[in-house]
């Protein structure tokens, strides 16, 4: 790989062995830990997964078993940096799998779902500490208790790591724009960690698409762009962006498809209508804040990229392969600006590989 080809994956995975919990969860906890049962993972004595249908299950697991060889390779670094090294990633940021579940299950105990996503942290940092330069971990933050949101913010900053995950969906009846989260988002901008936001379908949360839907395929249609939407609407609606102008973010796993005609219907259907409404909070048109301090992931063959690029500039696209979850895509990534007329090949692949990823995450 030559530096001006250097790839940054924006949003990897890792797969957390079920094991791992017991070591690090605190003792009083371990009794509650994540274990696998048959088929069945359980968490505090149930599923942390929602209304998914057996025949969905099943399917699932078959999808799996035709990629075991990559889900084994990232549950260990090892295997992990050779994946990597076969598909030209140069650095990987790093996010969960399971804990995204485990520690954002609405209604349950907060000591527990925080101790979750330490444990998470403390293994993760492990993990990455193989090789910290390719390596990079994205900590993971519970919302159920935002008193408690500001400690695990200290480790991780501790830790080195430049960027914090969170659900984008509402936890104990709070949406990301509560103002009980307002000291985290100012220790966010402080410290220049960048905040990025993660989906995943049928957790046991509130989730666009769950209470009409029972299928696992209408779910996933709507659960990771619809929450995204929100997730920017939520923090624009309550002046977030507008008291935070330092505040880096990012919307990841969702295509970046929706993202011109949300932020056109913001700007020109509502923005013009109701300006008064939100003066205290909304001083600029709503893409104005997109395009000053955030970022978004795409699909490899999704269309419309000219018109993404068009809407937001070319600087705010980043590149997350999802590897290994079962629509991850890496090998074709280069190939697939070639031919879009906004900018030239080398331009593109730089922005979106190197660049952007560099900008948001703070290492240039």
């Amino acid at each position: 790989m030559t530096a001006s080809h250097l790839i940054i994956d924006s949003d990897r995975h890792v797969i957390e062995p079920t094991d791992m919990w017991r070591e690090y969860l605190p003792a009083a906890l371990r009794a509650r830990a994540p274990v696998q049962r048959g088929d069945e993972l359980l968490f505090d004595g149930s599923s942390p997964f929602g209304n998914i249908s057996a025949l969905a299950r099943r399917i699932v697991g078959a999808q799996a078993a035709t990629r075991l060889d990559d889900l084994v390779s990232a549950s260990h670094p090892g295997g992990q940096l050779r994946a990597m090294d076969r598909q030209g990633i140069d650095v990987a940021y790093l996010y969960p799998t399971y804990a995204l579940y485990f520690a954002y299950v609405d209604g349950a105990d907060p000591v527990l779902s925080a101790a979750m996503a330490t444990a998470y942290n403390a293994w993760l940092f492990d993990y990455c500490r193989t090789d910290p330069r390719r390596l990079r971990g994205a900590g993971l933050i519970c919302r159920h208790d935002p008193g408690a949101m500001l400690a695990e913010l200290d480790r991780i900053a501790g830790f080195g790591w430049r960027a914090v995950v969170l659900r984008p969906n509402p936890i104990a009846g709070r949406t990301l724009g509560d103002p009980a989260y307002e000291p985290f988002w100012s220790a966010c901008e402080q410290r220049s960690i960048a905040v990025t936001f993660h989906e995943g379908t049928q957790g046991r949360l509130p989730t666009a698409g769950a209470e009409r839907f029972s299928t696992r395929f209408a779910q996933h249609a709507c659960s990771h762009p619809m929450e995204q939407m929100m997730a920017f609407l939520a923090l624009l609606d309550a002046g977030v962006f507008q008291r935070h102008p330092a505040m880096r973010v990012a919307f990841l796993e969702a295509g970046a498809g929706w993202l011109p005609s949300w932020l056109w219907r913001l700007d020109e259907l509502s923005y013009p209508h109701m300006r008064e409404e939100v003066a205290d909070n909304i001083a600029m048109r709503p893409s104005a804040y997109f395009r000053r301090q955030c970022w978004i992931s795409f699909e490899p063959s999704e269309p419309g990229l000219d018109v993404v690029i068009q809407s937001i500039g070319l600087c705010r696209l980043v590149y997350g392969s999802d590897y290994p979850h079962p629509d991850h895509g890496v090998q074709a990534i280069v190939d697939q600006f070639t031919d879009n007329p906004t900018a030239s090949a080398e331009e593109l692949r730089r922005a979106v590989l190197l660049d952007n990823p560099s900008r948001l995450f703070s290492t240039s």
